[in-house]
């Protein structure tokens, strides 16, 4: 009756054992993936890293600076406009003029200056200049607001000559801010400035270069992209237009591996970016005994105009947009490797690696073993007492 008991005991614990591992899994396998892909209606689109689908999403360009802002450059003149400020000089011969004042003849001549105090050009493009009048000076150079003076005072004085000097220039201006030392608005010059000139100009960046994000806003359209792409390709540092505002901001980049990898964790990464193959290396690769090699799977959000190049995709998974996708690389594959270093990792992406389905076996047979290993000794110190 011992034996027999002893062998019932056995059963049991080995169906417990069986029932432990199947709760101890440690995420879906690569089959259930596949799975839930082909069902009626998935929530995510599965994508196989071949050649072809490889091929779309490592060509994949995301909008950049210099294709969506162009390159422009101001007048190299600039104009007044209204906010700006103006200072005024003028000069007469004679004495007894409009604007003598005691002391105000200049040395080795008759003729006498005066200054009229800096004005801001008011909401209708207008400044005051006693004896002229108030004078329209939106949309006009400093050289003709001065021909208008001096016409406004001809007659009035004896010779009037006059001098303009754009002191404040606001509307021709660019707002730099975020992460930069010492954010403002930027006069721009006529020769005109570029980003990484109004970013000096506000005192430099703040942050670390290659955690540090540039968005431009232009005329309702806002975009962004990594520091590095700018000091890397000159033609990202385009040239500001007046009105821009320039935001600079610290953005690290992650990507989270779990699964059967060396490293479950969130693992960050330059702004410049890394490929998968330097992902999974960041992640201690593949273990040997728990994972399935033909289960490596990269989970991201994606714009819908590239999803839509993928064949056999889900019509009602294409009207948002951004769709699920699911990427699978078979790393049993010879060319898995190389197709590794062509895929870029991006921020907040989810490398995950499933289990080899003989794990979960081997799961069993450990979880039963370490069970049943003290029955088994009593066992045999049973027999050795048995008559």
């Amino acid at each position: 009756m011992g034996v027999e008991r002893l062998i019932l005991l056995l059963s049991g614990l080995l169906c417990f054992a069986t029932v432990v591992s199947g709760c101890a899994s440690s995420g879906p396998s690569g089959r259930d993936l596949i799975s839930a892909a082909h069902e009626d209606q998935p929530s995510f689109a599965l994508v196989e890293l071949s050649g072809p689908s490889l091929d779309l999403v490592a060509n994949w360009h995301h909008p950049t600076f210099s294709a969506v802002f162009s390159d422009y450059r101001g007048p190299k003149i600039q104009k007044v406009d209204v906010g700006d400020t103006v200072q005024i000089n003028i000069w007469e011969t004679g004495t007894g003029g409009l604007f003598s004042t005691p002391g105000s003849e200049l040395a080795g001549g008759g003729a006498r200056s005066s200054a009229i105090p800096e004005q801001v050009v008011a909401r209708d493009g207008t400044i005051n200049v006693p004896f002229a009048g108030r004078i329209r000076v939106a949309g006009k150079t400093p050289v003709e607001i001065e021909r208008k003076i001096i016409d406004q005072l001809a007659g009035k004085t004896a010779d009037p000559q006059a001098m303009v000097t754009l002191t404040r220039n606001v509307s021709y201006s660019a707002t730099v801010t975020g992460d930069v030392t010492s954010g403002a608005r930027v006069a721009l010059s006529p020769n005109g400035d570029r980003v990484l000139d109004v970013i000096a100009m506000a005192g430099g960046i703040k942050a670390p270069v290659h955690e540090s994000f540039i968005t431009v806003s232009r005329d309702g359209m806002s975009l962004t992209v990594p520091m590095h792409a700018i000091l890397s390709n000159t033609r990202e540092n385009i040239y500001v237009r007046p009105g821009d505002v320039v935001t600079v901001f610290r953005a690290p980049q992650s990507f989270t591996a779990f699964g059967a990898t060396g490293r479950n964790a969130v693992i960050g990464f330059d702004a410049g970016g890394i490929t998968l193959e330097e992902a999974m290396g960041k992640a201690g690769g593949l273990l040997d005994d728990r994972a399935d090699p033909k289960g490596v799977f990269i989970l991201r959000y994606e714009p819908v105009d590239l999803v839509r190049q993928y064949p056999q995709i889900p019509q009602y998974l294409l009207e948002g947009s951004v769709v699920p996708v699911v990427y699978r690389l078979d790393m049993t594959d010879p060319t898995s490797l190389f197709r590794a270093r062509r895929f870029g990792m991006r921020d907040k992406d989810i490398l995950y690696v499933s289990h080899a389905p003989i794990n979960e076996v081997e799961k069993a047979f450990r979880v039963f073993q370490s069970l049943t290993s003290p029955v088994v000794s009593g066992a045999r110190v049973y027999n050795g007492f048995a008559p």
